[in-house]
C-alpha cells in the first residue's frame, strides 16, 4: 500500500519543513518530537524555528507525478501524499513564504492527491487569504487529528465548512469514546451529525453544511502509549458503516486488547506486544477503506 512509508493510508510522505508545538493530549507523547530530538533535526515547542527541508526533499514530489499517470494506469488510483508527518501545514510560527511555496508545489503536481492534517482548523481559512487564495486546491484533502470527543465537538464542524475535495479525520491516538453523529458544537441547543451534515436545533430549524468522507482510527505507539478501549473502534466503525463512510482502522498500537472484540466497558485486559504483533484486525477482518 505505500512506497516510501510505513503509514499504512499514504503512498508518500512529504515534509516542507521539521517542528511544531504541542496543543492535544493526542500531542503527549508525540513520536515527531521525539525523533527530531533524537536526531537533532528541530526542536520542538513554542517560539523555536521550524527548519525548513533540504532542497533535494522538495525535488521528490515531482518525481512522483512524473510517474503519476502509469500508477493509475496499473492501480486505478491516484497516489496519496501525506503533507506534514513532522510538522503542522497551519502552524502558527511555520514561514508563511515556505507555506506558499508549498501550496504552489501542490499546484504543480496536479496527479497527487495531497492529504493535509492538523490540529489547527481554525487557521486554514485566515492562512488562505493571507495567501491571497479563495479556496484550497483541487488535489488537496484537508483533514483534523482529534482524540476525544472534546476535540470533536470543538473542531469538526470548523473543517465541514470548509470547502475541500475530501474531508477527513485522523482519530489516533483514541484515547476516548466519540460520537460523530451528535456533535454538540455549542453543548447545548445544537447538534450536528458529521457524517451526513446534517444539523438540528431545539428550536425546531436545521442544516446541511459539509460532511466528513472519510474517517481514519487507531491507538498509540511508542514506550509511553496509552491504551485503546476496543468499545471505542467498534463503536466509531459501527458509526461508519451505518452512514456509509469510508473507515480505515491504522492500529491497536502498543496494546491490544486480549478481547479485542469486546464492547464492554470496564473489565478489558490489554497485552503490551509492539504495534507490528499487536495488528489492526477487528472483528476477524482488517478495515482498509478509502474515499472513492
Amino acid at each position: 500500500m505505500t512506497e516510501n512509508t510505513s503509514i499504512e493510508w499514504t503512498d508518500h510522505t512529504f515534509n516542507p519543513w521539521i517542528g511544531c508545538t504541542r496543543i492535544s493530549p493526542a500531542c503527549d507523547h508525540c513520536y515527531a518530537a521525539d525523533i527530531a530530538k533524537r536526531f537533532g533535526h528541530a526542536k520542538w515547542g513554542a517560539g523555536e524555528e521550524r527548519k525548513v527541508t533540504s532542497e533535494s526533499n522538495w525535488k521528490k514530489p515531482f518525481t512522483w507525478q512524473r510517474k503519476a499517470k502509469a500508477f493509475y494506469a496499473e492501480q486505478g488510483r491516484r497516489q496519496r501524499v501525506f503533507c506534514a508527518s513532522m510538522a503542522d501545514v497551519f502552524d502558527n510560527e511555520a514561514p508563511m513564504e515556505t507555506r506558499e511555496r508549498l501550496f504552489k508545489l501542490i499546484e504543480e503536481t496536479p496527479d497527487l492527491d495531497w492529504l493535509l492534517l492538523t490540529k489547527r482548523i481554525g487557521n486554514v481559512s485566515r492562512m488562505l487569504e493571507m495567501m491571497g487564495r479563495a479556496e484550497l486546491p483541487r488535489n488537496v484533502w484537508l483533514g483534523i487529528t482529534i482524540c476525544n470527543q472534546d476535540e470533536a465537538n470543538r473542531d469538526i464542524v470548523k473543517l465541514m465548512k470548509i470547502p475541500a475535495t475530501v474531508r477527513f479525520l485522523s482519530i489516533e491516538p483514541m484515547l476516548g469514546r466519540v460520537d460523530l453523529r451528535r456533535l454538540a458544537p455549542d453543548g447545548i441547543t445544537f447538534t450536528i451529525d458529521a457524517l451526513t451534515g446534517k444539523g438540528e436545533h431545539l428550536l425546531g430549524y436545521t442544516g446541511i453544511i459539509g460532511k466528513i468522507h472519510w474517517v481514519i482510527a487507531g491507538g498509540e505507539s511508542g514506550a509511553k502509549a496509552r491504551t485503546t478501549h476496543p468499545s471505542w473502534i467498534i463503536g466509531l466503525r459501527d458509526q461508519c458503516e451505518a452512514a456509509g463512510t469510508p473507515f480505515l482502522f491504522k492500529q491497536w498500537g502498543e496494546f491490544r486488547p486480549v478481547d479485542a472484540d469486546s464492547v464492554l466497558h470496564t473489565g478489558i485486559e490489554y497485552k503490551r506486544m509492539g504495534k507490528s504483533k499487536a495488528g489492526r484486525r477487528l472483528h476477524g477482518r482488517t478495515h482498509d477503506e478509502f474515499p472513492a
